[in-house]
C-alpha cells in the first residue's frame, strides 16, 4: 500500500507538470488522436478494395486494431519510464536511482507517466466501440473480464517489451533499435488477423514474444471465430495469461540488468 499510495503521488505530480500548459496538452492529445486515425483510414481503404481478409471482415479487423491500440497506448502512458530510459543512463542518473530505499523497477516505473496519451486510447477506443456495434457479438460477464483480462495483459505485454529495451541500454547505452520492431510494429501486426502470416511467423509471436496471445486469440474467443481457425478453446481461453507472464520474465531480465551495470564513469 505504501508503494501504491507513492505511486499515485508521483503520477500526480506528473499529471500538474504536464498539464502546466494547458493549450500545448490539449493540442498534443489532438495530434495523438488524429495520427492514429490516418492509421485506420489506411486500413479502411485496404477493406474497400479487397472486402475481406482472410476471412475477416472491416470492422473484426477494426475489433483487432481497437484492443491492440488501447494495449499499446495504455503501455506508453504509464511504461514511459523504460521507453526513455536510456537518458539516465547516458546522463549517469541511473546511479541515484541506485541509492535511494526503493527498487531500481519501481522508481523508473513511476518516473514518467505520458497523459497525453489519452487522445491515442480515445480514438482506438472509438473504433473498438463503432466495431462492436457492427458486429453481432454477444456479451455475457464472461467475456467482459475476458476482455478486461486482455486489455490488461496487453498492456503488461508491450510494457515488458519497454522493459527489455531499457535493460539493454545498461550493455549498449542507447536502447536497440530492434525494439521498435516489436512495439510500433507489433502494433501494426496486430491490427491484422494472424491467420495472414506464415506458420514460422506465427509460431515466434505465439511462443516467444506472445503477440498474438493478447490480441488476436482473445479476439477470435470474443468475436466466436474459434472453430472456423482451427485453434484450440483451451489454449485461446489461457491465452491472455501469457502477457503477465511475459512481463514476469522481463522484470528478471531487467534484475540480472541491474546487477551487471557499470556506471558511466567507469
Amino acid at each position: 500500500m505504501y508503494h501504491l499510495s507513492l505511486y499515485f503521488h508521483f503520477v500526480k505530480l506528473r499529471i500538474r507538470s504536464q498539464m502546466e500548459y494547458r493549450l500545448s496538452f490539449v493540442f498534443d492529445v489532438f495530434a495523438q488522436a488524429s495520427i492514429s486515425v490516418i492509421d485506420f483510414f489506411m486500413i479502411a481503404l485496404l477493406f474497400n478494395r479487397f472486402k475481406e481478409l482472410a476471412g475477416w471482415s472491416l470492422w473484426e479487423v477494426g475489433f483487432l486494431y481497437g484492443m491492440i491500440g488501447v494495449c499499446f497506448a495504455l503501455a506508453e502512458m504509464f511504461g514511459r519510464g523504460f521507453d526513455v530510459f536510456q537518458r539516465n543512463i547516458v546522463r549517469g542518473d541511473f546511479d541515484t536511482v541506485l541509492i535511494r530505499p526503493l527498487g531500481t523497477f519501481f522508481q523508473v516505473f513511476s518516473h514518467e507517466f505520458l497523459l497525453r496519451r489519452l487522445g491515442r486510447i480515445a480514438q482506438a477506443l472509438v473504433v473498438f466501440l463503432i466495431a462492436n456495434s457492427q458486429l453481432t457479438v454477444t456479451w455475457s460477464i464472461t467475456k467482459v473480464g475476458y476482455l478486461l483480462i486482455s486489455l490488461v495483459s496487453g498492456t503488461c505485454f508491450f510494457i515488458g517489451l519497454f522493459v527489455i529495451g531499457a535493460t539493454s541500454c545498461f550493455w549498449t547505452v542507447q536502447s536497440i533499435e530492434i525494439i521498435n520492431i516489436f512495439t510500433n510494429g507489433g502494433v501494426f501486426m496486430g491490427s491484422y488477423p494472424f491467420s495472414i502470416y506464415r506458420w514460422w511467423f506465427r509460431h515466434f509471436f505465439t511462443f516467444i514474444v506472445p503477440l498474438a496471445c493478447v490480441n488476436y486469440f482473445p479476439s477470435l474467443f470474443l468475436l466466436g471465430k474459434i472453430e472456423l481457425s482451427g485453434t484450440s478453446p483451451i489454449g485461446v481461453q489461457l491465452a491472455p495469461f501469457a502477457g503477465f507472464l511475459f512481463l514476469g520474465v522481463t522484470m528478471l531480465f531487467w534484475r540480472w540488468g541491474v546487477l551487471h551495470y557499470q556506471s558511466t564513469g567507469h
